[in-house]
């Protein structure tokens, strides 16, 4: 390798983390300003990590999984603003949400479209029991709440059915199944803690009004969306060793 591709390839590592650092101290601000009631600064960071996910993508090879992993982060990234700039637009923040989940859907079946239909199961038991909890709270925003519950469950499910789709348990397929799980748990306790508990923990006798439930919320929604992103970033390398190893043969 040569003086030049050395120098690009180290500079490329450095704005990597240099990305990576900016996600993690905006993932922070805005937990501090959750916790102050900053909604100024609130809405400037609740974008910022979703964006470093979306440029530490953009740098990576692409193909159909992780372009399609790509849509469905530009879109949580506009349901993140619009929930942000106006909580009263909860049922829009989960249809545009629904969209992102759907885009993430076609990116597992992509990779395979066979159905195990036994890992199915467990995710609509999940989708089952969330709904007759919430449904008596619900009122006229049940259409919105049912598919995004359609969503939640196919979700996981899809990427539950990717597991050694290849042949092989690959690294890719864990990180897909790890991320749907945080965001299909993040989206879970979302739907409890708006239709429900709103913002107290009455369970625990916590009765103040504290985002003890939107921290846990957003820092699993931000790690499931990382480990998917990563699962984007570990198929591309998987595509090209692969590729590789057919040339030599």
């Amino acid at each position: 390798m040569s003086t030049t591709q050395q120098s690009r390839k180290q500079a490329a590592g450095i704005s990597m983390r240099t990305v990576s650092i900016i996600g993690l101290i905006a993932a922070a601000v805005y937990i501090i300003a959750l916790w102050a009631n900053w909604p100024i600064v609130q809405l400037i960071t609740i974008g910022i990590p979703l964006l470093c996910m979306i440029i530490w993508l953009l740098r990576l090879p692409r193909d159909v999984f992780a372009n399609l992993i790509m849509g469905g982060l530009i879109v949580s990234l506009a349901a993140d603003l619009v929930v942000q700039w106006d909580k009263s637009l909860f049922a829009a923040g989960l249809y545009i949400s629904l969209v992102a989940q759907l885009l993430y859907v076609a990116a597992f079946v992509s990779i395979t479209r066979r159905g195990n239909w036994v890992r199915l199961i467990p995710f609509v038991a999940w989708g089952l029991i969330i709904f007759l909890i919430v449904n008596p709270h619900l009122g006229d925003q049940q259409l919105p709440v049912v598919a995004y519950l359609v969503a939640l469950v196919l979700l996981p499910w899809r990427a539950a059915a990717m597991l050694s789709a290849r042949g092989q348990l690959e690294t890719f397929e864990l990180g897909a199944l790890v991320g749907t799980l945080a965001i299909a748990l993040s989206d879970t306790l979302v739907l409890l803690n708006h239709f429900i508990w709103h913002d107290t923990l009455t369970m625990f006798s916590v009765q103040d009004s504290a985002p003890f439930i939107a921290t846990l919320v957003v820092v699993l929604y931000w790690l499931g969306q990382w480990a998917i992103v990563l699962a984007g970033g570990w198929e591309a390398k998987d595509r090209v060793y692969a590729a590789g190893q057919r040339r030599k043969a």
